[in-house]
């Protein structure tokens, strides 16, 4: 039962392989509760874009509704995720003169700051999903993280802009519209995922959380709290799958059976290698392979992808400074031993990343790496203060220049008073 001083948001994680719709309460005391939970198999979606409008609009009203009755809530509006191979990230300056009388640093200096960090130049198909700080520098010091009531003369700082197809991110929103639902906001899917599975000291010593889903595998890397590096690498659990069907010539529900059962990331720690009988295609004989013949086929793709994270790692500067290593989440995650793999070839501690800081509700039921993103969104919808108007629509349908800056401003705004 909610109350009426609880604030209720949906979270959407629209995947490759499947969709995910959470409903959450926020209580007086900031407690989150899971109040529905729904997964539909998507199928309208190639490594984290649409491609069928149709099928997607199916598994998001699926899904959805399987979170209503859950809950007993008609749902409205959804904060939805957003990844692919079309997202990437650029770093921006941003410096201005502060011209008042006593040279003291005002609300309205950062926030004069914080539009000139936007003005960078983009490809006509390209826009912006986020705008993340890094700090403050205030006549030449720097590692400032609120420079108001400060006095200085010169103020400046460095930002981390992530941007995204404009064509990608339209066709979310219209697949969530036909679905009957309103875009209360879109949120990058590793950034979301992070809000639900890194711990706040981890995100201070340096930790890289990869979130392996069905079509991309996303990495964000944190520093002295602070978003450092974002990625998204378009290899993911769905290749895995693609090859088990295709070094074992089997069907490719078969072969995604197989690897969530018996697959393994790592040959040398299969103590019993045991036989696993599959039935044969349309009357043909039975097909018998052995676990380890199946994790050798795992271990090659997961080692790819995990070398393109160390090369991401090595790219955004912070592959020695991670004290916390890495954590890994998502429905790939689950394969077992990817951890240990993960380790050695990272050459850092690993871990596996499950959704936490739920107060009560259907917490068993999102007690999983598959839900650390739809979790994650609801999480960063209560901490950013989401309102009940969707947010969504202004950039998404190009209704003015003007509220699109007033939007991603205040979504700065708010990440300066979180970290």
């Amino acid at each position: 039962m909610t109350t009426e001083n609880e604030r209720i948001v949906v979270g959407l994680d629209i995947g490759t392989t499947k969709v995910c719709a959470v409903v959450a309460s926020i209580d007086p005391q900031e407690r989150i509760h899971i109040l529905g939970v729904g997964k539909a198999p998507s199928d309208g979606l190639n490594r984290g874009v649409v491609v069928n409008i149709d099928k997607t609009v199916q598994a998001i009203k699926t899904a959805v509704q399987q979170a209503e009755l859950a809950s007993g809530i008609e749902v409205n509006s959804v904060n939805v995720g957003i990844a692919g191979d079309h997202i990437r990230s650029v770093r921006s300056k941003g410096v201005i003169t502060i011209n008042n009388r006593d040279k003291e640093i005002t609300v309205k200096d950062v926030d004069r700051l914080l539009e000139d960090c936007q003005r960078i130049m983009l490809p006509p198909d390209q826009q912006i999903l986020h705008v993340i700080p890094q700090d403050f520098v205030v006549d030449g010091q720097d590692g400032i993280s609120d420079p108001v009531g400060m006095s200085g003369m010169r103020m400046e700082t460095e930002v981390h802009i992530i941007t995204g197809l404009v064509s990608a991110a339209r066709n979310i929103h219209r697949c969530v519209e036909r679905a009957g639902y309103e875009v209360a906001d879109i949120i990058l899917e590793p950034l979301a995922s992070s809000y639900a599975v890194l711990e706040n000291e981890e995100k201070e010593a340096g930790v890289a959380l990869v979130d392996i889903g069905g079509g991309t595998t996303d990495l964000i890397v944190f520093q002295d709290n602070t978003i450092r590096h974002t990625a998204v690498i378009a290899i993911a659990g769905k290749k895995v799958t693609d090859d088990i069907q295709l070094g074992l010539s089997i069907l490719h529900d078969q072969a995604e059976k197989l690897k969530q059962g018996v697959g393994e990331c790592f040959v040398d720690l299969i103590r019993e290698d045991e036989s696993v009988t599959i039935p044969g295609i349309a009357g043909r004989p039975p097909k018998e392979i052995t676990k380890s013949i199946l994790a050798k086929i795992i271990q090659a793709r997961m080692e790819e992808i995990l070398e393109i994270v160390a090369i991401e790692l090595k790219r955004s500067g912070y592959a020695d400074a991670l004290s916390a290593g890495i954590v890994i989440t998502g429905g790939g995650s689950l394969i077992r031993n990817v951890q240990v793999l993960a380790s050695e070839i990272l050459g850092m501690d690993a871990k596996i990343g499950f959704p936490k800081g739920l107060a009560g509700g259907l917490t068993d039921e999102v007690d999983s790496p598959i839900y650390a993103t739809g979790v994650g969104l609801v999480i960063h919808a209560f901490r950013t203060g989401q309102q009940s108007e969707p947010l969504g629509g202004s950039l998404l349908k190009d209704k003015g220049v003007d509220q699109i800056l007033d939007r991603i401003t205040n979504r700065m705004k708010d990440w300066f008073k979180e970290f």
